[in-house]
């Protein structure tokens, strides 16, 4: 079977699952596990690299509002690798190709490939698209042994932070506007022993002000600028440094592309990376930590 892969999280996944071998196309922004940026690439993004965070939240906002695409899909490429499996996704319109555009380039190919679509809202469904894409894929039992370590892992730091107070955090998916991380991320603070005390779980991320994170009082607040990695995260939040100071909590910058934007195994990760911030004594670090703490008064990192 030929599989392409038209989001990170799904490349994650099939890698993960030992389908790696299958895969023979990606996406431009596909990254783990190393190498496969190597393999051809379907997807380029229409937003220019570069632009700071109020200017990429505007240009979306634009060609959304217009109805048109974020990214586009090379056909030519795709039709010259004659792929059995084609896996996208449909819950988020800024994160890959259109669904509907990808579903009708898969009815003009030859090899008529089949179309999954995985668009988890919950952490629960995160993991119920491991067994359901390994099926597509023809790796049923490797899908039940990831599904199975994944969640002993979180059962382990739910065990771990059991009876601990929970911090109250407020975890943000943007900045500048600032967004609230909604989806499976409440959920990841939860099991990691926080309150997260303005994303609902399995709801969209949303806008929010400055004054409602203050009015929220946390006492953690974990930046996490979707599809930002660490060192990224980290001068974004000291470029928003006295909005962050006035709320007068410990401030943790994290690497999002890892292990919140993307809905794929390495959530895992996130909610161990979590629960160390937030429980230092209970849950050990995880062996890749990816993740900078901040003095907004300083305007620098700490350490």
């Amino acid at each position: 079977m030929r599989i392409a892969s038209l989001v990170p999280s799904a490349t994650e996944l099939l890698f993960a699952l030992g389908l790696g071998e299958r895969v023979v196309a990606v996406t431009h922004e596909c990254d783990y596990p190393p190498g496969v940026e190597q393999l051809p690439h379907l997807t380029r993004s229409v937003i220019p690299a570069g632009l700071p965070a109020a200017q990429v939240d505007a240009a979306v906002r634009e060609r959304t509002g217009r109805g048109e695409a974020l990214y586009e899909l090379d056909e030519a490429t795709l039709r010259r690798l004659d792929v059995d499996l084609i896996v996208t996704q449909a819950v988020c319109e800024v994160c890959a190709v259109s669904f509907d555009d990808v579903r009708a380039v898969a009815e003009r190919l030859p090899t008529r490939p089949r179309v999954i679509s995985l668009d988890p809202a919950t952490l629960g469904e995160v993991l119920a698209d491991i067994p359901r894409l390994a099926e597509a894929a023809g790796a049923d039992a490797a899908g039940a042994r990831l599904a199975a370590e994944a969640g002993a892992r979180i059962e382990a730091v739910e065990d771990a932070v059991k009876g601990a107070h929970r911090p109250r955090v407020a975890a943000l998916e943007w900045l500048d506007p600032v967004y609230v991380g909604g989806h499976w991320v409440p959920q990841m603070v939860e099991l990691a022993g926080g309150e997260d005390v303005l994303g609902r779980p399995g709801e969209r991320s949303r806008t929010a002000d400055w004054a409602e994170v203050q009015a929220a009082a946390p006492e953690v607040v974990v930046a996490m600028p979707c599809g930002y990695y660490a060192e990224q995260a980290a001068a974004e939040a000291v470029r928003h440094r006295k909005r962050l100071a006035a709320l007068g909590a410990r401030v943790v910058a994290v690497d999002a592309a890892a292990y919140f934007s993307r809905p794929g195994p390495r959530l895992v990760d996130g909610i161990e990376l979590l629960g160390h911030l937030l429980h230092p004594d209970r849950v050990p670090p995880p062996q890749s930590r990816r993740s900078v703490e901040i003095d907004p008064e300083r305007a620098a990192p700490v350490g």
